[in-house]
């Protein structure tokens, strides 16, 4: 993919993958996490690590549309609810810079299937705007599991 628009090239001061992966796993520490070509998957189901709620990306080996291969640069992909997704596909228009940082967008691959991301987001925008999208995919896949009478609980 050629990226024809002028990307964001600083990085704004906010949370590295490494703390994006330790806030997920503190916060809901019934997540299963694995890490696996250059990407953490965080699901519910320690058996088949599906289906994931987040996951996190850091190279452009799954896809290119981010640029993902700027240093430091990473994509935090979460599933949401319809409600959710049509809310951010309004705001974010029919063209999104899937390059930009510190703005939550439809996914660029699985847009289809309600998924949103963020390139890279800055404190503010990861604690106000981001912690509870996070809540909102991994509180639908736990009602999920739930609905269908899998436990999600870390007894």
């Amino acid at each position: 993919m050629v990226h024809d628009r002028d990307m964001t090239n600083f990085e704004p001061a906010g949370p590295d993958p490494d703390t994006v992966v330790a806030f997920i796993t503190e916060t809901w520490p019934e997540t299963d996490v694995v890490q696996a070509m250059n990407a953490w998957f965080f699901s519910l189901d320690p058996e088949t690590h599906w289906p994931n709620y987040a996951t996190l990306v850091t190279t452009d080996e799954h896809d290119e549309a981010s640029n993902l291969s700027r240093p430091g640069t990473f994509r935090l992909n979460l599933g949401v609810d319809r409600e959710t997704f049509e809310r951010v596909a309004a705001k974010t228009g029919s063209d999104p810079d899937y390059t930009q940082f510190d703005r939550v967008m439809p996914h660029p691959v699985y847009a289809a299937q309600r998924w949103i991301c963020i390139v890279n987001p800055s404190e503010a925008t990861f604690r106000d705007v981001v912690v509870p999208l996070m809540t909102t995919a991994h509180d639908r896949l736990a009602a999920q599991r739930a609905r269908h009478g899998l436990d999600t609980s870390t007894e």
